[in-house]
């Protein structure tokens, strides 16, 4: 992932699929199109040479470990939830992901 920066301005650019996938879904958490888009805030500290990982926190967002269903994914495609509008790329026989209380659908 290549992130630059002009000014105020952070861009990130996806290098992979999977790097892809996962602004999507770090996209479609922050921002609400019937509401306040939400934010995020750096947590604890960035010294590469300790660890070479940079946390954040979305505010207003509930944490918690990400719940799986019982089922799996009977086929490559995308699923999402009904209720928040969330998507997420699955692979067949991946898990499908709890959302809002209910196992994500698969998108048609």
């Amino acid at each position: 992932m290549q992130i630059k920066m002009d000014k105020n301005i952070v861009e990130f650019h996806p290098e992979s699929e999977q790097e892809t996938t996962d602004l999507e879904m770090l996209w479609r958490r922050l921002i609400d199109c019937l509401g306040d888009s939400k934010k995020i805030t750096p947590i604890g500290e960035y010294i590469p040479s300790k660890k070479n990982t940079a946390s954040f926190y979305i505010e207003g967002v509930k944490g918690g470990a990400t719940k799986l269903s019982d089922s799996t994914a009977p086929q490559d495609g995308t699923y999402y939830c009904a209720t928040c509008n969330k998507y997420i790329n699955l692979k067949k026989g991946d898990t499908i992901p709890l959302c809002c209380g209910r196992p994500m659908e698969p998108l048609d």
